[in-house]
């Protein structure tokens, strides 16, 4: 009987180190060390672009051994490039423990990409380093006041508001002209209201909250933000529209295809810092070895930095996956089939001065394809660019680059 008991007991603290050890690992895959109270955010640690050069610093959130109804969270990094410190610090609390309904403000002293767009209602993503992030130079500093609401409408419908108040100003040469009064930074209050539809996923309530245990295809999410002019000495009155949805068909551990259809429209008077870039990941270098990087995961890799800008756009982007080569049970390269399509335009180019860009009128496209996790994670990728804005120079439309793929 004792020998029984004793066999129980070890099997019990044999699952539960196992419990623990999978948390763990979880934790680390969304970019989590965790602690007894507090989880450090990995993407903190160390970050490199054009503009700081070399970003370090922490930041983390309190977890729900902490609390269960309220959270804190926040991070300091220094720019060695730029010499200076950004940070946020934020907190929630939880006003419905059945939708998830959270309540949240933050204040926030950091830099973001011009051009750049994200939904609200996207999970946290993480990676061991940001590829596109390495390449990019224009930035906007930005000191930014909110509040927020999420609440779970359904399992399969999340939903996310935000009011904020920004002062902006850009870290390049820069006016945006309205009329006869020209802007060099400016004061922009708007709130952000988005859905995230996945009927067809399957999700079942966990420790963590809701957990999506099966992907269902397609998933869905849009996105309104509107911008006021005068309230809190908001210089700007606009609205944008943005929408995003992603197919996906086959089988993951066999050969399988996905699409990924973005669109966005903006309008009103809206400076460069809020208009789209089309995601770009090529450096304005001359040979194709100087611009020899890592590629992104879903960005233009022969599309240059800074080239194109819109207020109205659309990019389809198809990946076709094919079986992974079966070497050995450890070493197993995949090859990626990638076709991209950018379509935009712009109604008021000559508002914004001092900087030079095209736009995606005649419609951009590239093609190519990656040969995946060939050594520790890394691949290479080989695209090329073709059509209405084919450059001169054969070389000039070419991108050779690193892939870099690693799953916890």
């Amino acid at each position: 009987m004792l020998q029984a008991q004793s066999l129980s007991v070890d099997t019990k603290e044999t699952v539960k180190d196992s419990l623990k050890r999978k948390a763990f690992i979880e934790h680390l895959g969304n970019g989590y060390f965790p602690t007894k109270y507090f989880n450090f955010d990995l993407r903190y640690l160390i970050k490199y672009n054009q503009y700081e050069a070399l970003r370090t610093g922490l930041g983390g959130i309190t977890n729900d051994a902490l609390s269960e109804s309220f959270r804190v969270n926040g991070y300091l990094v220094y720019g060695f490039g730029d010499d200076k410190f950004k940070y946020s610090v934020g907190g929630a609390y939880r006003l419905a423990e059945k939708t998830n309904t959270w309540i949240s403000a933050s204040y926030t002293d950091d830099l973001q990409e011009t051009g750049s767009t994200k939904f609200l209602t996207d999970k946290r993503f993480f990676q061991f380093f940001e590829p596109r992030l390495l390449n990019i130079s224009l930035f906007h500093a930005h000191v930014t006041k909110s509040i927020g609401l999420e609440h779970q409408i359904t399992p399969k419908i999340l939903s996310e508001s935000v009011f904020s108040i920004s002062h902006i100003d850009p870290t390049y040469n820069y006016t945006y002209v309205v009329g006869d009064t020209s802007f060099n930074e400016f004061d922009i209050s708007s709130t952000k209201f988005a859905l995230q539809w996945s009927p067809f996923s399957i999700y079942e309530d966990s420790r963590q909250g809701l957990k999506e245990v099966k992907k269902g295809f397609p998933k869905f999410t849009v996105q309104y933000t509107k911008s006021f002019k005068d309230v809190f000495k908001s210089d700007f009155n606009f609205s944008k529209l943005d929408f995003r949805t992603i197919y996906q068909f086959g089988d993951e551990k066999a050969s399988y295809s996905q699409i990924v259809l973005v669109a966005g429209m903006a309008n009103g008077d809206v400076p460069l810092t809020h208009l789209y870039h089309a995601y770009p990941n090529n450096i304005n270098k001359e040979t194709i070895l100087q611009r020899f990087s890592v590629a992104g995961i879903n960005s233009f890799e022969t599309m240059y930095f800074n080239e194109f800008f819109s207020d109205k756009f659309t990019t389809v982007q198809f990946k076709h996956y094919l079986k992974p080569f079966n070497i050995s049970p450890k070493y197993k390269p995949q090859m990626v089939l990638i076709m991209r399509y950018a379509l935009g335009n712009m109604d008021n180019p000559d508002r914004h001065q001092n900087i030079t860009f095209n736009t995606l009128d005649k419609g951009y496209t590239e093609s190519g394809f990656e040969l995946n996790k060939l050594l520790f994670g890394f691949g290479l990728s080989f695209t090329y660019r073709y059509g209405a804005y084919h450059l001169p120079d054969i070389a000039d439309n070419i991108a050779f680059k690193f892939t870099f793929n690693v799953s916890l």
